[in-house]
């Protein structure tokens, strides 16, 4: 029977084998310790309250409020059916389709108007001298120094019928009476863009400024009108901005509930102003937990389905 000794290199692998062990041990547990003040407030401030919702969509409404702790799946059947306090019977109904198609109606537009009104001012800022970017960038961002309860207010006093806009108009002769703005779809659609115009600015700017503008240069060298160097040039090297402004916008102007509970006089209920509405003075806590899971549902969907269809894009460019 042969006995194999270790040889003096065999040792020296086990040893080295053994201090590379630790060494990851070690970085485990130091990532831990520095993941573990983030991990907790995650689960404090985002998991726990969502968990929460969860739970309390699929429980019965108190009789004076609150929760019956007895599962049930009627918040979620209140959505879409209505039922017959006689005959138990459900009856398809589409009020709360109708209020969750006019905010996904709304926040779309304003993220167009939005669109329409970042992309040449970040543009704009992004051609300017260095030096002066940084000043520009200051006012677009300054009226985030103001509550957007003020903001909202001030705009309130804008589109009302003696307010700027009106006043302007009839002073050039160009309306007779006031416009009819406030307490309208129109006016929440102002005060959606006026509250959420900076967040489609900044990363606009942050994927112009980075834009190499001899790419401009040589396509108007090659004949292309402003048109074609705009939509063949700009555009496809600004796409990682617009998208990013783009759902920025939309997610918050979705669930807005200032914006229309003021400018909207709450005449027109949106998804938000909905939610508040059935947790506060309906006091029917599931079908508001219900609601909003709806809502946030709807939002995950919709960033997955673009989520793939760009890994796809990504995937046939290269």
């Amino acid at each position: 029977m042969s006995v194999i000794s270790e040889t003096p290199a065999d040792h020296a692998t086990t040893q080295l084998r053994a201090a590379a062990s630790a060494v990851r041990r070690r970085e485990r547990r130091t990532r831990g310790i520095l993941l573990a003040p983030a991990l907790t407030t995650i689960l404090l401030v985002s998991i726990l309250p969502l968990s929460i919702t969860l739970i309390y969509s699929f429980l019965k409404p108190g009789s004076y409020g609150g929760v019956e702790w007895s599962f049930s799946t009627e918040a979620y059947v209140q959505f879409l059916f209505e039922r017959d306090i006689f005959e138990d019977t459900l009856a398809f109904h589409t009020a709360y389709l109708q209020i969750f198609g006019r905010s996904i109606l709304l926040a779309l537009v304003a993220t167009l108007g939005a669109l329409l009104l970042g992309f040449p001012t970040a543009y704009f800022i992004a051609t300017k001298p260095r030096e002066q970017r940084n000043l520009w960038l200051f006012l677009i961002t300054l009226p985030f120094w103001t509550n957007l309860l003020i903001r909202t207010y001030a705009m309130l006093l804008i589109v009302r019928d003696e307010g700027v806009i009106n006043i302007a108009l009839m002073k050039l002769g160009l309306i007779s009476e006031p416009l009819a703005i406030l307490y309208t779809d129109k006016a929440v659609f102002i005060g959606l863009i006026y509250s959420y115009l900076p967040f489609m600015v900044l990363p606009l700017y942050a994927s112009l400024e980075k834009l190499d503008f001899r790419l401009v240069e040589a396509a108007y060298d090659l004949y292309a009108s402003r048109l074609k160097v705009l939509r063949r040039v700009i555009i496809p090297l600004a796409k990682p901005g617009i998208v990013a402004g783009c759902i920025l916008v939309f997610i918050p102007g979705l669930g807005a509930y200032i914006t229309p509970e003021l400018l909207g006089g709450g005449k027109k209920l949106m998804i938000g102003n909905m939610i508040a509405i059935q947790v506060g003075s309906s006091r029917n806590w599931p079908f508001g937990s219900a609601a909003a899971l709806i809502l946030m549902s709807l939002v995950m969907v919709s960033l997955l389905i673009y989520a793939r269809s760009s890994g796809r894009e990504g995937h046939s460019d290269g």
